[in-house]
């Protein structure tokens, strides 16, 4: 676009603060919201006050990119697949941990949908991010997390993780033998990928969302910047609006319901 951007980190509370820094800003396509799955879907059944409405607040440039994960568990783990792993967890109830990037992370929502789904008893232990948490299970403090593929690629290479399984509709490049759920034998939305997506301020003009969603969509269609995507685990996706705005609105109820049968209480 031959303009200079300005990247202003707002971290804190699961990406609200950034999220409200925005959807407060004003609307002329000048401020932009790159954000994930957590802040739009998960946020607003972790905080009884919101300083933001997902729905609302927000014009959707689109999604960016997709980031799925991969389950990886210790190799001593007596369990080569993830139907030998979910066995293995039947058969010794609150003897296998798994690791997360925290309480409501995206690893902790999907590891308790995989337990729901699949009737086993895994013990939640909570860690200060993914990099932490990977590293739990290496070291053999948990039997299982999930993670972004490019974050286990090396560590599955030395035998120090086993891949069991990706969240996707299709295999990973960077781990092409490992199986997808469905592949595995489960259900292929059991692990929620994460994003990352374009939002502006509500009210922001619908040809400046356009121009933008145009802008987005060549960047990622370039062949340069999907290959750093892909090395990175991000899959190049270009979404449109409408897309993101229905998944949002999905997301909403879908992780309310794991929050509550959690049992995790709204801050």
């Amino acid at each position: 676009m031959k303009q200079p951007v300005v990247v202003e980190n707002r971290p804190g509370a699961n990406g609200s603060i950034g999220a409200a820094a925005v959807a407060t800003a004003a609307p002329d396509g000048y401020t932009l919201l790159l954000t994930d799955r957590g802040a739009l879907g998960v946020n607003p059944s972790l905080y009884r006050k919101l300083a933001y409405d997902p729905v609302k607040d927000f014009e959707y440039v689109g999604i960016v990119t997709t980031a799925p994960y991969v389950l990886v568990s210790d190799p001593r783990l007596q369990a080569m697949t993830l139907r030998e792993l979910i066995d293995l967890a039947k058969k010794t109830p609150g003897k296998i941990n798994y690791a997360s990037f925290g309480i409501a992370s995206m690893a902790h929502l999907n590891l308790e949908a995989l337990k729901a789904r699949a009737g086993i008893d895994v013990v939640h232990v909570p860690y200060k991010g993914a990099g932490p948490a990977v590293q739990g299970v290496v070291a053999g403090e948990a039997g299982l997390t999930i993670a972004s593929p490019a974050a286990v690629l090396g560590f599955v290479r030395e035998g120090r993780l086993r891949a069991l399984a990706i969240g996707a509709k299709q295999r990973s490049a960077l781990l092409p033998d490992v199986p997808t759920l469905a592949e595995a034998g489960t259900d292929e939305d059991v692990l929620a990928s994460t994003y990352f997506a374009f939002a502006l301020p509500a009210g922001t003009p619908r040809a400046i969302v356009e121009r933008l969603h145009a802008e987005m969509k060549s960047a990622v269609s370039a062949p340069e910047v999907a290959e750093r995507l892909n090395r990175a685990g991000l899959e190049p996706t270009g979404g449109t609006p409408q897309e993101l705005a229905e998944t949002v609105r999905r997301d909403i109820p879908r992780f309310r319901k794991i929050i509550q049968d959690v049992g995790i209480q709204p801050e």
